[in-house]
């Protein structure tokens, strides 16, 4: 199917949640542009999907071709890809981007919980992951989106800036003693609107976004310790996938670790070898 065909019929995909949605050429080239591809990769790209396309393709099949295709042009950039988009399928819900970030911090040598409630010098306060070592301590906000084009916009900066300034009002008992907080993090798997950075930047926040800062983004501390999610795991059910995430399984390395976590899958020998040679290949 070339372009001109396509735009005059509606071509139905399956999404992993099982919902039927209009294949959008513009969603796709938004994911390619935002993972660094050229425009001229990204419109190759496109018309390798374009000609693949049928009803009822699965949004993973449609993955699987541009991965495929990027992988041929640009082997950085099919990885910025991947790992974006596996990020994003940590979702819909937000849990399982705390419990990664969690990670995260465990991977530079924190200790950590997540979904945890303290009061600040006014009102408590949840707050989604609390981390600390002998000489920090830092709790941590973090807004998931499930769509890439979705920003943290200022005022979500403005309201995590008072949520912090109250918490930095009182002590709290981590690491076997009284201590203050020492930095609030905003954390996001995708974007900052450009007022909020200025904002954040005036105020000196910490803000962690996909490919903010320069240097240290989200994407930058991902790579730097290794921690695919499971949602990388192509040979991994989205069923499957599910059942990890909700057991609070959110790395390839702890199933690595523990290989009798998939035993929770009921899955053949021949599928459960398939998953773990692609973890080890990851």
């Amino acid at each position: 199917m070339n372009p001109s065909e396509l735009a005059k019929r509606e071509v139905l995909i399956l999404k992993a949640d099982g919902k039927r949605e209009s294949f959008d050429q513009d969603k796709l080239r938004f994911s390619l542009l935002h993972s660094g591809a050229s425009e001229e990769a990204t419109e190759k790209v496109i018309t390798h999907i374009i000609a693949e396309l049928h009803d009822g393709m699965t949004t993973n099949e449609i993955y699987k071709h541009a991965f495929s295709f990027l992988h041929k042009i640009s082997k950085h950039v099919a990885r910025s890809y991947s790992l974006r988009r596996a990020v994003m399928d940590l979702g819909p819900a937000g849990f399982s981007f705390e419990k990664f970030v969690a990670e995260i911090f465990k991977a530079k040598g924190f200790e950590t919980l997540t979904d945890q409630t303290v009061l600040g010098g006014c009102v408590s306060h949840e707050v989604d992951v609390v981390a600390w070592n002998e000489k920090k301590l830092i709790m941590v906000e973090s807004k998931f989106h499930n769509e890439l084009g979705t920003k943290s916009d200022l005022k979500v900066v403005l309201y995590v800036k008072a949520r912090f300034d109250d918490l930095k009002d009182n002590v709290f008992s981590y690491g076997g003693k009284e201590r203050p907080l020492d930095e609030g993090w905003l954390v996001t798997n995708t974007k900052f609107s450009s007022t909020a950075i200025h904002y954040g930047i005036c105020k000196n926040m910490v803000m962690i976004g996909w490919n903010y800062p320069e240097k240290g983004n989200l994407q930058d501390m991902i790579e730097e310790e290794g921690l695919h999610p499971i949602t990388c795991l192509n040979s991994l059910s989205v069923v499957n996938r599910r059942a990890l995430l909700e057991s609070g399984i959110v790395l390839c390395s702890t199933v690595k670790k523990d290989l009798s976590l998939l035993k929770v899958l009921h899955e053949d020998k021949e599928k459960v070898d398939a998953i773990i040679k692609e973890i080890n290949e990851l």
